[in-house]
């Protein structure tokens, strides 16, 4: 009797907990929420952010089909459970919050019904990175044990040498398990991704000349990782002739991520149409910026290390002196050890590519995008008070915030003064500007699968000034898979551009002459590395935005 009542409360449990997510926005549901405090909401965040994560299988992360069906089912009673928090009366900051969490939900059911990166993207199993990203997480999608070789100090220390050994042994499971679930058609992501493990064979054989002195078990490990790598690589290689579907998923697919998952306020098709408006505006610029500067001297490139690790210094000082001057933005202890931190060597200029050009000829023309590199040193010195915003946000919905302001940043430091000794450098700010773009519309075209990756390349080398953007780069090949693996990344950088430039004439407009760049930055800082839709609504009050793409309009 025990037995048959336990199960039917176990039976009742399962039940409440697997409510679909559609039956939250019934008017059964609307009825039942509670009057619940911001308190359940930090706690259904600790639940989820639990639940995300996937259970083990022979020692690796579980993305079987069976698994993710399982979890998908199980999501909905976390919608089900959000939806019913009761926001009425809480205080913008911590509604922002709420469809902050509302958003990583929303990412984990479009990876699982439409992305399926386990399924669909080779690259998804790559676990060695050797190099920290510039922005709060890894861009695209990622798996869940992740080998940050950038971490690790050498030789290694013996907690260290257990650790990175522990981890080096979830590489064969988890390419085991990858060739299970790889039954995708996508043609162009099997291709991309099989090359992204050719990388992680180079960093193993890396690590290994790094490692030499270690102990037995940390040999074997890296042994049987970087064997598994190579096996999988034949593996893949073996089945790509019969991989002929397409990799873009569609307009619409496209539009809903960008608006239910990331926050954006826009289609697929206003992105092309805005793309396309600052392709032709950079272009344009630097014509007319050339026109201007046709008596002045021509810009040099700088031709030693000597002379390169002289001016890259002089650089970081003479910026850091500016935003002080001009009251750009409050200065903070770690802004200038963050920007002498990616200080880059002297590259030979027939290896340069597109970005090492640039900064050959001025460094402050990336300077001024590494405002990536002050949002991380803040994350860690000042860590928001919110649990939600504190650390990197999953399915890389900052992306708009993060890639849009150190893009607009670009231009703001450009038309604020920063290059007036130097009317040359203008000239980088708009080839840097058309580049992203044309860059971005070759992604949007693929991702509708109107261009193939190699007619998104052509694209992305045909509208780049100054033939600084080659077929021959790898860069080339890695921005567009990246883009292509992440759908509306390579969009993001000019987007989010266009989405911070519309805040400043917002709150400019809300505070007339008491508006300055300084405190906006400190507002924007302080909010944290959010959709900028969201930053928006907590900076101005208006909540029209977030209104209509709840509605789904």
């Amino acid at each position: 009797m025990k037995t048959k009542l336990h199960t039917r409360i176990l039976a009742l449990s399962f039940l409440i907990l697997t409510i679909p997510a559609s039956a939250s926005l019934t008017s059964a549901a609307q009825k039942t929420k509670a009057n619940t405090g911001y308190n359940d909401l930090t706690t259904l965040f600790a639940a989820w952010r639990s639940f995300e994560k996937p259970a083990l299988r022979n020692g690796a992360p579980d993305y079987t089909a069976a698994a993710m069906a399982e979890k998908h089912k199980a999501l909905q009673a976390y919608q089900a459970r959000l939806a019913a928090i009761d926001t009425s009366g809480w205080p913008i900051e911590q509604q922002v919050d709420y469809h902050i969490v509302r958003a990583e939900m929303n990412g984990l059911d479009f990876n699982i019904r439409v992305l399926k990166p386990w399924e669909r993207d080779p690259a998804f199993y790559t676990s060695v990175f050797n190099y920290q990203s510039d922005t709060p997480a890894h861009e695209g999608p990622a798996h869940h044990a992740l080998i940050e070789l950038w971490t690790y100090s050498f030789p290694l220390a013996k907690v260290d040498e257990r650790k990175l050994a522990a981890e080096l042994q979830t590489i064969p499971p988890l390419l085991e398990q990858a060739r299970i679930n790889l039954t995708g058609n996508a043609r162009e992501l099997w291709i991309g991704g099989t090359l992204n493990l050719h990388g992680q064979t180079a960093d193993l054989a890396e690590l290994a000349g790094k490692t030499h002195a270690t102990g037995g078990e940390f040999q074997a490990a890296l042994r049987e990782a970087s064997a598994a790598t190579r096996s999988f690589i034949g593996w893949l290689e073996s089945r790509a002739a019969g991989k002929t579907g397409p990799s873009g998923i569609g307009k619409d697919n496209y539009t809903w991520q960008l608006r239910n998952v990331h926050l954006v306020p826009l289609s697929w098709q206003q992105e092309v149409d805005l793309l396309k408006r600052e392709l032709a505006r950079a272009h344009a610029s630097l014509r007319l910026e050339e026109q201007r500067n046709r008596e002045l001297p021509p810009l040099q490139a700088i031709s030693s290390p000597e002379e390169f690790d002289r001016r890259a210094q002089a650089s970081v000082t003479r910026f850091m002196a500016f935003l002080k001057d001009k009251k750009v933005l409050p200065i903070r202890s770690f802004m200038d050890s963050a920007l002498r931190a990616q200080i880059r060597p002297f590259v030979p200029e027939d290896k340069r590519n597109f970005f090492t050009t640039a900064i050959h000829f001025e460094p402050n023309t990336l300077n001024t995008h590494w405002y990536h590199w002050w949002d991380l040193a803040r994350m860690r010195e000042m860590p928001h008070q919110s649990p939600i915003r504190r650390n990197a946000l999953l399915y890389n919905i900052w992306d708009s915030r993060a890639e849009g302001l150190a893009t607009a940043f670009e231009e703001i430091m450009m038309h604020a003064g920063l290059y007036d000794d130097n009317p040359h450098v203008r000239e980088i700010v708009w080839i840097m500007l058309a580049q992203r773009a044309a860059r971005g519309l070759g992604s949007l075209y693929a991702q509708a699968n109107e261009f193939s990756m190699k007619e998104a390349r052509n694209f992305h080398v045909k509208w780049t000034p100054r033939g600084w953007m080659r077929e021959d780069l790898d860069l080339l090949g890695f921005e567009q898979l990246l883009y292509m693996r992440q759908p509306g990344y390579g969009s993001c950088y000019i987007t989010g551009k266009y989405l911070v430039e519309r805040l400043i004439a917002e709150r400019s407009n809300q505070l007339g002459d008491a508006f300055n760049l300084s405190t906006l930055f400190e507002e924007v800082n302080v909010a944290g590395v959010i959709p900028m839709s969201l930053l928006r609504w907590q900076l101005t009050g208006k909540d029209d935005v977030i209104r209509n793409l709840v509605r789904g309009e």
